[in-house]
């Protein structure tokens, strides 16, 4: 059997070294080390230690020194290919089959590790010529100095089809296609084309500092705004994050790692002097992204705009980490100023700032109640009791049973002390006046009961049902027409699913979205398979109940894209028109006049418009 380097670096990775060597011996922590009684040797003071981030054991007594596997072989007497077999069961990994191409593959891989550093170096060279005038001046609008820029290795690919793909034609063009340089056309007899051109390109490494991808920024109009490499045999995007080389050592002197959503704010932390900090590439973060943060520190920071999109973002990573939580194993998370991002509070008040929002940070059960407690209006016993059940099924899917206690417990005191206290306040609330005349004797706001923010916000159905049952027909219509995924992707982001599962099948339609190509049902279809989804989305598309044009076989494809696009539109749109419409009630009962009962009239006739068309697209008609 042959084992690749790549493979074995995979299974140190997923392995916990102290977790290993503390089945045989009691270690304790000492920093961001764990000390212990040498196994090797016999002593009373500790002098042996072990290192989770950097994958070893070392001993200042005897020596000794090694990783996973050779713990095994030395301490338990296992063969090395058995060391690896019982690291590789508790990773959850599957060993390669016995395959006499294996050193062929690393050898190829060697090969395309070699294109990546060159066309690195030759996009860097690109940035400081002549056609890199316009690059260099976005990096000066943007206050990214030349020292910075050079740290990450930022270059740029000019605008035109064949620049790259003749400076490295030495490599040949299949191994360019191969490691995602070179776009393939599926239509016979035309030539593969540089897939990056007229952007600022940033380099993506791997653990060890090797450009395995490129995430290229468009630098005026146009989309998608960043463009990322497709996978290769070197890039596997949900378990790789943007700057983790350089944030892996930074992270154990700031003992703490921060996320936040993309290159352009890493590099404006690390202008600040904050290192620690990664982004995942485009997408939600995975469960592989998260289990590389925990192995750096036992709760990462996730640091997201405050605008809708990156709460929604927040959340989505909250629901991902929950399944996965262990004792002492979590997240926080730090909001950003409304409409602000980390470049736009770096250059406004520098480190201080920044250091400030992250010192307000939120734990992870905050966030998650946060967001159901401010779902809907708790009003009613039906919406209090919608909450709890709410509640309880975000802590069944904590697998650490002792984790998972902790949360019911938790939600149940945070629920018992918001709705169990005395009523009085309210009694006192209900029993003032509702009615008074206006100063002119004519009927005035009083005479008009503000609409209850209740009645509007489940217009379509007990509980939200409705918005759940579109949200399903909507992401099986996108499995059905994937070319609608890009055209909408914004919008589907906004769509509240409601369901983990569903969410993660959502997360992989928008990942592939920008991956190069026409993205058609059957790639779709190896894609979600590749990732796991594939029972997801054939459940999905088997139980759904509406009528939506784009869910039909037979339907015009005009027709269904249209169809499609605007059920997107319409439920994106929904928990705006619903939060506004609150808000819009709470000002009323707050201050009450007739511009506010107007606004709150408006907002209802929007909500209701918006319910009419749902209703129309799932009875088949024209919108």
């Amino acid at each position: 059997m042959s084992l690749s380097p790549g493979f074995l670096d995979e299974l140190r990775m997923r392995t916990s070294l102290s977790a290993l060597i503390g089945r045989s011996v009691k270690i304790t922590r000492a920093g961001r080390e764990w000390k212990a009684c040498c196994p090797f040797h016999q002593e009373k003071t500790p002098s042996f230690t072990i290192n989770d981030d950097k994958g070893f054991y070392h001993c200042f007594g005897c020596g000794a020194h090694g990783d996973a596997i050779r713990f095994l072989t030395e301490v338990k007497g296992l063969p090395f290919i058995d060391a690896v077999k019982e690291l590789a069961d508790a990773a959850g990994m599957d060993l390669p089959a016995p395959d006499p191409r294996a050193r062929e593959r690393d050898q190829r891989a060697a090969g395309l590790h070699e294109v990546m550093d060159e066309a690195a170096a030759w996009f860097e060279g690109e940035l400081a010529g002549i056609v890199g005038a316009e690059a260099r001046a976005y990096l000066q609008r943007r206050g990214i100095p030349p020292a910075v820029a050079k740290a990450f290795g930022i270059g740029f690919a000019p605008d035109g089809r064949n620049r790259l793909k003749s400076a490295l034609e030495k490599h040949g063009i299949d191994r360019l296609v191969e490691c995602g340089m070179l776009i393939r056309p599926e239509e016979a007899g035309r030539e593969p084309y540089d897939r990056f051109r007229g952007r600022l390109m940033i380099p993506i490494r791997d653990a060890r500092g090797r450009t395995i991808a490129f995430g290229g920024r468009i630098l005026g109009s146009g989309e998608p705004k960043y463009l990322n490499s497709p996978e290769t045999p070197l890039f596997d995007k949900g378990r790789t994050l943007f700057n983790l080389d350089r944030a892996a050592s930074a992270s154990r002197t700031a003992g703490r790692v921060v996320v936040v959503e993309g290159y352009m704010d890493v590099i404006a932390l690390s202008q600040a002097g904050i290192d620690e900090a990664v982004a995942p590439l485009g997408t939600a973060l995975t469960e592989g992204q998260l289990e590389r943060l925990w192995r750096l520190v036992d709760v990462p920071l996730l640091c997201f705009d405050g605008d809708a999109a990156g709460q929604k973002a927040a959340i989505r990573a909250a629901q991902r980490a929950l399944p996965m939580l262990a004792p002492g194993r979590s997240l926080c998370f730090a909001t950003l100023p409304g409409g602000q991002d980390p470049d736009d509070l770096v250059r406004s008040g520098g480190r201080d700032a920044v250091e400030a929002v992250f010192k307000n940070s939120a734990p992870l059960v905050e966030i998650l109640w946060r967001h159901e407690h401010d779902a809907a209006p708790l009003d009613t016993p039906e919406a209090r009791a919608g909450l709890r059940r709410r509640l309880s099924d975000l802590a069944a899917t904590v697998e650490d049973r002792d984790v998972r206690e902790q949360y019911v417990a938790e939600f149940r005191r945070r629920f018992d002390t918001l709705f169990a206290a005395p009523a009085r306040e309210q009694r006192q609330r209900w029993d003032q006046p509702r009615f008074a005349p206006s100063r002119s004797g004519r009927p005035g706001w009083k005479d008009r009961t503000p609409l209850p923010a209740s009645a509007q916000a489940r217009s379509m159905g007990n509980d939200g049902a409705m918005e759940r049952l579109l949200a399903r027909a909507v992401l099986a219509g996108l499995c059905r027409h994937p070319r609608a995924i890009a055209e909408y992707a914004e919008a589907i982001e906004c769509i509240d699913i409601g369901d983990i599962r569903l969410n993660r099948l959502r997360d992989a339609l928008l990942g592939c979205a920008f991956s190069g190509g026409v993205l058609e049902p059957d790639g779709l279809a190896s894609i979600l398979a590749a990732a796991g989804l594939a029972d997801v989305a054939d459940e999905l598309q088997r139980t759904n109940i509406l009528a939506f044009s784009f869910l039909r076989g037979n339907a015009d494809t005009e027709r269904a894209m249209r169809d499609l696009g605007a059920a997107i539109e319409a439920l994106a749109t929904r928990p705006e028109l619903d939060a506004a419409l609150a808000a819009a009630t709470a000002r009323l009962n707050a201050t009450p006049d007739d511009a506010g009962f107007a606004e709150q009239l408006r907002l209802r006739a929007a909500r209701e418009a918006a319910d009419r068309s749902l209703a129309a697209l799932v009875q088949g008609e024209d919108v």
